[in-house]
């Protein structure tokens, strides 16, 4: 079952790096839930359901000219996979930001049910009972 946790995971990575909603959404269940409360940035929230995680993501997209996210690992503990990464992205004037976080996705069942952001991968890992 893990293998297929994280299996999923980069599928919905990779489907995120080349801004394919379609596949993206097809890896997150109908009531998923994407869990922006920590960030410090515009898109502060919690996003629950298909339409308003895809709403999210094509707000999220359009306001950067290039956007990618580069995976450092990917930790599993049961249904839960931790992501530690480093997002590359380009304002429409050229200006760059790099923001490093670390994403836990939750999957049940072959479909992502929870994507939680948290500022680093330590807070990421006590989050789902693991430490370094």
């Amino acid at each position: 079952m893990s293998q297929e946790n994280v299996e999923t995971v980069r599928r919905s990575i990779e489907a995120w790096n080349g801004q394919d909603v379609r596949t993206l959404m097809a890896c997150y269940r109908s009531d998923a839930e994407v869990d922006w409360s920590r960030s410090r940035s515009p898109f502060k929230g919690v996003y629950r359901g298909h339409r308003e995680i895809e709403s999210f993501w094509e707000v999220f997209w359009s306001t950067w000219e290039e956007v990618k996210l580069e995976v450092h690992d990917l930790t599993w503990a049961s249904s839960e996979v931790v992501v530690p990464n480093t997002a590359h992205m380009r304002g429409r004037e050229g200006i760059e930001v790099t923001a490093r976080t670390a994403l836990v996705f939750t999957v049940e069942n072959g479909q992502i049910t929870c994507l939680r952001m948290f500022d680093g991968q330590d807070e990421a890992l006590e989050a789902v009972g693991l430490s370094e």
